[in-house]
């Protein structure tokens, strides 16, 4: 029987080294991958380039990495929540690559895939499309966009089985599926982990095929990144 099952975040993290390009799912701080954000941290490894669709805030998700200046690049979509990205993106310090939504997620699909490239109308006509090829299909402007090429994937689901099938539960079914397979290696952290054929097969969104290496997180906060409530 295959088994992908790690014994924690210390066994799940092997290999990962300064200098490394990392995937991070999530949305906000919605179904981050926290557990290992939390162990790179204790890492301490330097010179990261981290393809995420958020930076986190200032003392949580990848807001931990930036204040240890772990991070030398991001390439994200929104980034707007965390004030010291936005200390190191002014002073020069940090190199960001802002990427269109649809396009961060495609680049993240086109990995997964196996397809080196694709074309997308995003960005036509603006910075996002310098120095890339833009080729006319239909009478409509497309500008060619490369898949990611990253070392490892941290990926976070509700459910997963040790043979790293994976079910994603409400806003967290977001960056996290097209993350997985992605990258060279990808870390699965689950809440629960359950036996082999656990799992009703209709319900699974990734099977383990896209998945190297699996475990049971701990200590999840699920912060709100913007709490909303109604006064009566």
């Amino acid at each position: 029987m295959i088994n992908k099952k790690v014994a924690n975040v210390t066994e799940a993290m092997e290999g990962v080294k300064d200098e490394m390009t990392l995937m991070l799912g999530g949305f906000g701080l919605c179904g981050i991958p926290e557990n290992a954000i939390n162990y790179l941290v204790k890492m301490n490894v330097k010179g990261l380039t981290c393809i995420s669709n958020n930076a986190g805030v200032d003392d949580f998700g990848l807001g931990l990495l930036l204040h240890k200046r772990q991070i030398k690049k991001m390439i994200s979509s929104y980034v707007g929540e965390n004030d010291e990205f936005e200390r190191q993106m002014l002073s020069g310090e940090l190199d960001v690559e802002l990427v269109p939504q649809g396009t961060l997620v495609e680049r993240c699909r086109a990995a997964q895939s196996g397809f080196p490239a694709f074309f997308t109308p995003a960005g036509y006509g603006t910075e996002v499309a310098e120095g890339k090829e833009v080729r006319e299909f239909n009478g409509k402007m497309y500008v060619l966009e490369e898949a990611f090429k990253a070392d490892f994937s941290f990926v976070k689901a509700w459910k997963g089985d040790a043979a790293g099938n994976l079910i994603f539960k409400g806003t967290a079914r977001n960056f996290n599926p097209a993350m997985c397979g992605a990258a060279k290696i990808t870390v699965a952290e689950v809440e629960e982990l359950v036996p082999v054929g656990s799992l009703d097969p209709n319900q699974i969104h990734i099977p383990g095929i896209f998945v190297q290496r699996i475990f049971e997180g701990k200590y999840y906060e699920k912060r709100i990144e913007q709490r909303t409530v109604i006064s009566k």
